[in-house]
């Protein structure tokens, strides 16, 4: 494994009996001829790696600084593969000033954990990823600095100042591959750089097998239907090995000796598969000339498809990759898609960065599709706490759909002027709503999968009634905004919309793999957190947004046979009495007045009744912990935003005098110095790293001490309550909307990292800062870019520049608010 600090000046090569090895090696620092190059490859033409299967995988650092792939528009609603349109599925992240988890074919199917350079000096022996300090920017921007497309340079600069490495990262749009420029310039003689890739392919890093072959290095798992991986540079390699994680990958003896002393031609001869590396030495660079060269990995179904696919990549060349993937007189790109977003350049004049996060929040959302699957909208491409989460099987991480994530994507798309994803993101929605044909299931059906792979696999299989109501306040938005007709959304009303309905109204028995349960609405098996049952306001919020938003929908249908309107106005009666307390903990702060619970798993909120134990925390009485989810009935319209209990609660809420376990609002110092705020998901939240021992979200097991951290898209939801607050007290001029987007939109600013990502969680400053030494406000390695922190931005900006709160359902506050 890579060593976390600089080596001290080396001592002289160790015994290489003492590795088990025997190959000839080459003198240090001494660049090999060719002929010898050859020489040496071919004396280990026969040779397996020792140390199978090297040490259990993991995934990478999961605070991403930029993701990437190629546009591509889709053909008759899909995406289809033409051969004056091909289709690049490739997609790939870049953490720590390297790139990371590389995907082919599914957008969950990753191929790649990480690829960087190990350097080699007078004394020193550095990797790239811990001994560098690394910058980023986007290759494409406009003149205002706004991205253009998700093309990235980064450069990383030797702590010591002794050499730096620029790379420029993006994907072939017309090849299943990716490209990468590298210039390494040294700033003193003698230096050697070395290329390290750990293969993760098919998304598991336990089974692979890595072999040398001419100048590419080769990386399949030991399965029939494999994937393969093939990386190979326009500059020769002057030699190269396979070998095993942490027993023979080639870097433990680099920072050992200072050099690849063996070599290994592969991991396996008996399809035998272990967590794999690939090294590869190039020749040593020296200060008066840098080493500039063109990477290519190719991906395919077989050997020769992506030795194919990198080679012809190559061959292309950077300045016409680069081109195609912007786009130009041939290749529709990023560009053009930036293009015919034509809400955008108003939105900007509403941000405080002048778009440039608006324009990376598109670029962002849109490559988080699935290209098979058209409409398969993903929560992040990353892992949660990757680094320290096994490998050995594959798992998505947040590389799936969930419907309420999918729901604030689609909602984003629509509001930046994209009609086209969200409608074929509405349609994919029926692959993951349970039906008769739903494998396995048994009972009510119309409510939709908690969790599933993009191609529909099930995941997850809680019930969250939220996420069955998106989706009809989804499909009652796009025929408002014109996507669908009448006679198109009264069809996706029978088909799918009116069973999701029936559900909410009804519920009904279920049974699916482990769940075996009765679901009785309003009350949900879980709700928006995944970890509670019971009365919730932001799940209650949906569900009544989504019945009224059916109950339209059913009269043009020409459905009367339907009661969906009484239900929710029975609902909205019924809130008072099983979500708000009036004998809390905190009714004391607020003068006896009552508020809302996070959730009442009984719908009596005045019982000390505990909540569930959860992410290590034991549960506490159901009247201490506060969430900010309330503030989504007034979002739709279900409440008002002047009203009492809804004032009350956001009192409660922004109380910084709370103890840290039970406290939501924090806050963060933005660019003009101004305080702006942000806020937990509730109080005794445990997803987050543990404040004593910094370690990540039970890298170790599950703790009392974790704390869930300060999420993002809070301070937008915050801030679309505060404009209609604004709004409903006619406080709403010119001075006071711009306090909110100087509070509100630059509050989400603030968190966006140097490649403009948003995350999931940022650092409150409270306990240990970790191994990472997060700094205040910076993301964590939860999970960045997050896809809904990124949408609930788009919605805000647009929000406030039409100073109406987008996600509004105006026919819910006009059947309801009396």
């Amino acid at each position: 494994m890579v060593s976390n600090t600089k080596l001290k000046p080396l001592a002289a090569g160790i015994s290489i009996a003492l590795l088990g090895l025997s190959l000839t090696a080459c003198t240090k620092d001494v660049a090999v001829t060719s002929a010898e190059a050859q020489s040496v490859q071919a004396a280990a033409s026969s040779s397996v790696a020792p140390g199978t299967p090297g040490i259990d995988p993991t995934w990478a650092f999961s605070g991403k600084t930029g993701i990437g792939t190629s546009y591509e528009p889709y053909v008759n609603g899909q995406y289809q593969s033409q051969a004056d349109n091909p289709v690049s599925k490739v997609w790939f992240s870049v953490a720590q000033g390297i790139l990371t988890e590389t995907m082919y074919g599914l957008i969950h199917n990753a191929q790649l954990k990480e690829m960087q350079f190990v350097i080699a000096g007078n004394g020193f022996v550095d990797t790239e990823k811990d001994d560098t300090i690394s910058s980023i920017e986007y290759l494409h921007q406009d003149e205002q600095g706004r991205p253009l497309s998700l093309a990235y340079k980064i450069v990383n600069k030797d702590k010591d100042g002794k050499y730096q490495i620029e790379k420029h990262i993006f994907t072939d749009p017309n090849r299943d591959s990716l490209m990468m420029k590298v210039v390494f310039t040294a700033f003193e003689d003698g230096i050697t750089p070395y290329l390290y890739a750990n293969p993760h392919v098919d998304n598991s890093g336990a089974n692979d097998i890595a072999f040398v072959e001419g100048n590419t290095l080769v990386a399949h798992t030991d399965k029939a239907d494999s994937s393969y991986m093939t990386i190979t540079t326009d500059v020769k390699f002057n030699k190269a090995s396979a070998g095993f994680v942490g027993t023979s990958d080639g870097v433990s003896e680099i920072k050992s000796s200072g050099e690849l002393k063996s070599v290994y031609q592969t991991t396996s001869d008996k399809n035998a598969g272990g967590n794999v590396a690939l090294t590869a030495q190039y020749p040593a660079v020296n200060k008066d000339k840098p080493l500039v060269m063109n990477l290519t990995i190719g991906f395919g179904d077989n050997k020769q498809n992506s030795l194919s696919n990198a080679t012809a990549t190559l061959n292309d060349g950077y300045d016409a990759v680069l081109s195609a993937y912007l786009g130009d007189d041939k290749h529709l790109g990023w560009k053009d898609y930036l293009a015919s977003l034509s809400p955008l350049e108003r939105m900007a004049a509403t941000t405080t960065d002048g778009g440039k996060l608006l324009n990376a929040s598109a670029l962002v959302l849109k490559a988080q599709e699935d290209k098979t699957h058209g409409g398969a909208l993903i929560a992040s491409l990353s892992n949660p706490w990757g680094d320290a989460v096994s490998a050995k099987v594959g798992s998505t991480g947040y590389k799936a759909v969930w419907p309420r994530d999918f729901y604030q994507c689609a909602m984003a798309f629509l509001a930046m002027g994209d009609t086209e994803t969200p409608r074929v993101a509405f349609e994919y929605l029926e692959k993951v709503q349970v039906s008769a044909n739903t494998p396995g299931f048994e009972g009510a059906p119309g409510w939709f999968l908690q969790k599933t792979h993009v191609d529909g696999q099930i995941e997850w299989v809680g019930v969250q009634l939220d996420q069955t109501a998106m989706p009809l306040m989804l499909g009652w938005k796009l025929w408002q905004a014109g996507v669908f007709t009448d006679a198109e959304i009264s069809d996706w009303y029978n088909k799918m919309l009116k069973p999701a309905a029936d559900f909410l109204v009804k519920g009904g028995k279920v049974k699916l793999d482990w769940n075996d349960t009765q679901i009785t609405p309003p009350a949900t098996q879980q709700e928006r957190w995944e970890e509670q049952a019971g009365y919730s306001p932001s799940t209650i919020a949906a569900i009544i947004s989504g019945l009224v938003a059916a109950d339209d929908l059913a009269k043009l249908a020409g459905d009367s046979n339907q009661d969906y309107l009484k239900v929710a106005e029975a609902l909205i009666a019924k809130l008072e009495q099983t979500t708000i307390t009036t004998n809390g903990s905190f009714n004391s702060k607020i003068d006896g007045k009552p508020y809302y619970l996070r959730i009442s798993p009984n719908g009596q909120p005045n019982t000390d009744q505990k909540l569930l134990d959860n992410n290590g925390k034991p549960g506490l009485d159901q009247r201490t912990i506060l969430d900010g989810g309330f503030l989504e009935l007034v979002r739709y319209g279900v409440k008002s935003p002047t009203d009492e209990v809804v004032q009350n609660s956001v009192t409660l809420i922004d109380d910084m005098t709370l103890e840290h376990n039970l406290r939501v609002r924090y806050e963060f110092t933005a660019k003009d110095g101004s305080k702006v705020p942000g806020f937990r998901r509730y109080g005794n939240d445990g997803y987050g790293e543990d404040v004593n021992t910094g370690l990540g979200y039970a890298e170790n097991g599950n703790t009392p001490e974790q704390r869930g951290r300060v999420w993002p898209f809070f301070t937008g939801e915050r801030g679309h309550y505060e404009l209609a607050l604004a709004k409903a007290t006619n406080t709403l001029n010119a001075e006071t909307k711009s306090d909110l987007i100087n509070t509100y939109v630059q509050g989400m600013e603030t968190f966006a990292n140097s490649g403009l990502m948003l995350p999931e969680q940022a650092w409150d400053g409270v306990g240990n800062p970790t191994r990472y030494q997060y700094k205040l406000g910076g993301g964590t390695n939860s999970a960045t870019p997050l896809a809904w922190t990124h949408a609930e931005y788009v919605k805000l900006v647009r929000s406030m520049t039409d100073e109406q709160v987008w996600d509004h359902y105006p026919i819910v506050s006009d059947a309801l608010i009396k």
